[in-house]
């Protein structure tokens, strides 16, 4: 679960869903943080930068950082730039991930776990529904996320969750409730991002330590993008997900991957992939969860 506190965590059916959103408008956000998001921790270990155009976060022996959006969404797509801690980045964790509030939660997780100087950041990803995760996938990353901004997306609607890089897509999360697996239909979320130390399991299963000589440690994000059903009780809209097509902006609302993106997604997921919860004998003694 990605990190949330201020301290240094039967499926309802689609059309019930649909029938919620005609309280929900579209809307498009982009590239302004100081509009759009808000510090939750840390205090000035967040910075806002270039009249809002970035957006750093820090950590140091004493405390991590993070923000979230003062918006909230059901369904949409989310994309944000950031380059990640350089160096010996061992034991931290920077995120990008949407939750919804109470702990019976659902949640859309990218972490990036850091490691020691040379060696590749790992992506962990999840996802959360009713409280309920344990859907972990981890990949290592083919390039260096420190020198330059990346942007990773999570495109969500009423069919699938897709989590892409720089538009590589590298995992899709399918609806299947019909088969009693649990799928965030009905939940609006926040975005959150956050930087913090954990050093008891991030690195090397918490072998290598975070070495605070090196602190602060800092990861930057340099812009974002929101499509997506902004929630909003008070507001009287038409279905935000059945609106008129609005070209590009509106292809993630029934997006699913096509043969030839699923075939480039298992390329990538054989030579990046270190983890995946649906392989794991160990962890699911009594059989692999029915989704695998």
């Amino acid at each position: 679960m990605a990190f949330l506190s201020t301290n240094c965590n039967s499926t309802p059916l689609i059309t019930v869903t649909l029938i919620m959103l005609w309280l929900i408008p579209l809307v498009t956000h982009a590239d302004n943080f100081k509009k759009n998001f808000h510090a939750t921790w840390g205090h000035d270990r967040v910075k806002i930068l270039d009249d809002g155009k970035q957006l750093t976060l820090s950590l140091d022996k004493y405390t991590g950082s993070g923000f979230e959006s003062k918006s909230r969404y059901l369904f949409g797509r989310f994309d944000m730039k950031i380059k990640l801690v350089p160096r010996n980045s061992a034991g931290t964790v920077t995120t990008f991930f949407l939750a919804s509030n109470g702990p019976i939660h659902d949640e859309i997780d990218f972490e990036f776990l850091g490691n020691v100087t040379g060696e590749p950041y790992t992506i962990h990803t999840n996802v959360y529904s009713q409280g309920k995760g344990n859907r972990e996938q981890q990949f290592k990353l083919w390039f260096d996320p420190t020198t330059d901004f990346h942007t990773y997306s999570i495109t969500w609607n009423p069919h699938n969750i897709i989590f892409s890089i720089d538009g590589q897509a590298i995992r899709e999360f399918k609806n299947r409730g019909s088969i009693g697996v649990p799928y965030p239909v009905s939940k609006p979320m926040k975005i959150y991002a956050s930087l913090w130390n954990a050093d008891d399991w991030a690195t090397m299963g918490g072998r290598v330590k975070t070495n605070w000589k090196q602190a602060p440690f800092i990861a930057s994000y340099g812009g974002f993008r929101i499509t997506a059903c902004k929630w909003a009780h008070s507001t009287r809209s038409t279905n935000c997900l059945n609106s008129n097509s609005n070209g590009e902006k509106d292809q993630w609302k029934k997006q699913i991957l096509k043969s030839s993106d699923i075939k480039r997604m298992k390329m990538m997921q054989r030579k990046y992939m270190v983890y995946n919860y649906c392989t794991d004998n160990n962890r699911f003694p009594k059989g692999l969860p029915v989704d695998c």
